[in-house]
C-alpha cells in the first residue's frame, strides 16, 4: 500500500511542476506576443544592438544543463561524490550565467538605451521585463540546485529514492530552454 501512495504522490508532484511549467511558458508567450505588436510602434528601437554577454549567458545556460545532466547520470551509477561535483558545477555555471546576465544590461546602459526614466525605451523595457522574469525564476531554479545538493549530501537520494532531485532537473531543463527561446526570439526578431 505504502508504494502505491508513493507512486500517486511522485505522479501529483510532476504533474504539478509540469502545470507551474506549462503556466511559465503561457506567461513568456503572452509577453513576447507583446514584444510583436509592441515592434509595430513608431518609437520602437531599430538601431538597438542585443549585446555578447547574453550570448555568453546563453552558452553557460547550455553548459549548465549539461552538468546537471552529468550529475543525474552520475547519481544513477550511485557515484554520489561525482553527482556532487557536477551539481555543483551547474551552480557555478548559473552564477556566471547571472553575472552575464547584468553585464548585458550594463552594457545596453553603456550604448544609451535605458531601462526606466525619461530616457527609456518601450524596446529596452520588454527586453528587461523578459530577462528580469526569467532571472526571478531562475532563482526559484537556484532554489531547486541548493535543496537537491543538500539532500545528496545526506544520502536522500540514494537506492532510487531521486524524486526530488528528477523534478529540479526537470525544471532546469525548462528554465535553459525557455532562456535559448528568449534569446533566439529577441536576437532573431529584432
Amino acid at each position: 500500500m505504502s508504494n502505491d501512495i508513493n507512486i500517486k504522490m511522485s505522479r501529483a508532484k510532476k504533474m504539478m511542476l509540469w502545470v507551474g511549467m506549462i503556466s511559465i511558458s503561457m506567461t513568456f508567450a503572452g509577453l513576447t506576443s507583446a514584444f510583436i505588436v509592441s515592434s509595430k510602434r513608431a518609437d520602437w528601437l531599430s538601431d538597438f544592438i542585443i549585446p555578447n554577454d547574453f550570448l555568453i549567458s546563453t552558452i553557460l545556460i547550455i553548459l549548465s544543463s549539461l552538468f546537471f545532466y552529468l550529475s543525474k547520470n552520475k547519481l544513477k551509477a550511485e557515484k554520489i561524490n561525482l553527482s556532487k561535483i557536477f551539481l555543483l558545477v551547474t551552480f557555478i555555471s548559473a552564477i556566471f550565467f547571472v553575472f552575464f546576465q547584468f553585464r548585458g544590461f550594463n552594457s545596453i546602459i553603456d550604448q544609451g538605451f535605458y531601462f526606466t526614466g525619461a530616457e527609456s525605451s518601450v524596446t529596452t523595457s520588454y527586453l528587461y521585463v523578459l530577462v528580469l522574469l526569467h532571472l526571478a525564476h531562475l532563482f526559484a531554479g537556484f532554489i531547486s540546485l541548493i535543496v537537491v545538493y543538500y539532500n545528496l549530501s545526506f544520502g536522500k537520494y540514494i537506492g532510487g529514492n531521486n524524486l526530488g532531485f528528477e523534478l529540479a532537473h526537470t525544471f532546469w531543463h525548462f528554465l535553459g530552454f525557455l532562456w535559448i527561446y528568449l534569446f533566439l526570439f529577441v536576437k532573431l526578431y529584432h
